[in-house]
């Protein structure tokens, strides 16, 4: 499977099938979301939430190519990614694009 965030590939004809998606949220255990908010009194990257965001990013998208194999897609273009706070330490992440299929 192809994924760019371009709306073409080079040298490839494309039929499109339809807009995939892939969605997830994710929150840290309570002992990791107290650590953090201590470390926000001094600065610096919240790894624990970091970590949390790239795992929730890696399911999405997982679930999005998923739902373009399931169209017989050769690829996915136009990718996009978004997030949202659902509540006080939860992140929603939503990965979307347009299946394709190689002419």
């Amino acid at each position: 499977m192809i994924l760019v965030n371009t709306d073409y590939i080079t040298g490839k004809e494309l039929e499109m099938l339809g807009l995939v998606k892939g969605s997830t949220i994710q929150t840290k255990n309570i002992g990791r979301d107290i650590t953090q908010g201590f470390k926000t009194l001094v600065g610096g990257e919240l790894t624990a939430y970091n970590e949390m965001m790239n795992d929730a990013r890696a399911l999405a998208t997982k679930r999005m190519v998923s739902e373009a194999e399931a169209l017989n897609a050769d690829a996915i273009v136009n990718i996009r990614y978004a997030s949202s706070a659902v509540m006080a330490g939860a992140a929603e992440v939503i990965a979307y694009g347009t299946a394709v299929k190689f002419r």
